[in-house]
């Protein structure tokens, strides 16, 4: 039970508290007589540290549930005794705008953990009172923390200590680090600019992936459009349909424009005809049209592998030049490592590396320092032969011809990795 008298705020200490010892416990009134048991605490989540403002108690009296004020408790310690009772000390439990209740809406939820990329899962929480206000200072995401809140953290301590001369910790999240998210089971752990984007985009992968999807829908709605893109890339393709099916056109164009083209063509082909049609009449003109003629080729052969966004230039262009307009579209292109050199007819002379630019002299045409040793592949060629070809030659890139051998386009060699990497290992 929990006791509350009357101390001056200036020499009231400071005190850590953990919900799982308060919940149950007993509030009695400044004549010892119990006026009901704990059930929850409600707190104002808008603040860095939130106050907790009431105490949700079941009454002795009628086994009413009321809203009792925080306030109104002055000492915490085997029981909290409350000061002397006031008319309108309680209330029905209705919460006020921002406030929530702790247990009910924080205990057993799960915590993007961006520290360790993973999901924790919220076991108890810690308070701090300080000149009679309780504050919300940290989650408890720690096996000690699942100990205490069941009633096994005395044993399981003693058996620890005893047999092995372990003292189990706790494993504290500060709340200021921690954000509810729109899904009512989870809270997203922001640091490091408060942004889930400072994750890689194949860790951000896996935790939706391990989500349902009211979660993975919250996750990934939290999420800006370039890191909500790169994520999709990394997402398994049912899981990227899901996600893009509950957004609307216009939001999923945003998103998908900003994914490579060929990762964004398969997204659009496994997504049901009307609604890929809806999201491609939503983006602009040149990316719509790049999109249709990659949808206009088989997954499976090179034409619905490839990307039409790369670099290419004329034989006479220099070197100096073609840095210089690199610079300005890096940005778009799937593909910057190779630079194409193509005939007035898009039929491809000879391919050079950036690095062979950036030593090469301004002044140089690039058709001095191109090599026309050009391994490509065509648009009609079956993956398995495309694998076969990039384990063979060991290029990160393959360009694409059409019957006519023109350049259509480039295979990146992550788009084919699961192919291709049972045949590196041989």
């Amino acid at each position: 039970m929990i006791m509350a008298v009357n101390m001056a705020a200036n020499h009231e200490p400071q005190v850590f508290l953990f919900l799982s010892e308060l919940l149950g416990r007993t509030v009695v009134d400044s004549a010892g007589l119990p006026i009901g048991r704990i059930q929850d605490l409600t707190g104002n989540i808008g603040e860095m540290y939130p106050p907790v403002t009431d105490i949700l108690l079941r009454l002795e009296k009628n086994k009413k549930t009321v809203l009792f004020p925080w306030i109104r408790v002055a000492k915490v310690g085997v029981r909290l005794t409350a000061n002397p009772l006031q008319p309108d000390d309680f209330r029905e439990p209705m919460l006020r705008p921002g406030e929530i209740f702790l247990r009910e809406t924080l205990l057993d939820k799960q915590v993007v953990d961006t520290d360790g990329a993973k999901i924790r899962r919220v076991n108890d929480l810690q308070f701090l009172q300080a000149h009679r206000i309780l504050h919300l200072v940290h989650v408890d995401v720690g096996f000690h923390g699942l100990l205490r809140r069941v009633g096994l953290e005395r044993p399981v301590g003693f058996l620890l200590r005893s047999l092995f001369d372990y003292a189990m910790a706790d494993q504290l999240i500060a709340w200021k680090f921690v954000q509810p998210l729109a899904s009512p089971d989870l809270l997203r752990l922001t640091v490091a600019q408060n942004r889930l984007a400072q994750l890689h985009p194949a860790d951000l992968a896996d935790i939706i992936e391990e989500l349902d999807i009211h979660q993975r829908t919250a996750v990934f709605g939290s999420l800006d459009v370039e890191t909500a893109a790169e994520t999709l890339e990394e997402t398994d393709p049912k899981i990227q349909v899901s996600l893009i099916e509950g957004l609307s056109p216009a939001n999923a164009s945003d998103i998908i424009e900003e994914m490579s083209l060929s990762e964004a063509a398969d997204l659009l082909g496994d997504l049901p005809k009307e609604q890929a049609e809806g999201i491609l009449k939503e983006m602009e003109k040149d990316v719509a049209d790049d999109m249709k003629e990659l949808l206009a080729h088989p997954e499976e052969k090179a034409g619905g592998l490839m990307t039409t966004s790369f670099l290419a230039f004329g034989p006479e262009v220099k070197a100096g030049d073609a840095m210089e307009k690199i610079r300005l579209e890096a940005e778009d292109m799937d593909l910057i490592y190779y630079v194409y050199v193509l005939d007035g007819a898009e039929n491809i002379l000879g391919v050079l590396t950036l690095r062979d630019l950036l030593v090469a002299p301004p002044a140089t045409p690039l058709a001095e320092l191109m090599d026309m040793r050009v391994v490509s592949v065509d648009i009609e060629e079956k993956k398995e032969r495309i694998a076969d070809d990039f384990a063979k030659y060991g290029i990160m890139a393959m360009p694409v011809v059409d019957e006519d051998n023109r350049m259509k386009g480039v295979i990146l060699f992550k788009n084919l990795l699961e192919v291709v990497a049972p045949k590196l290992g041989r």
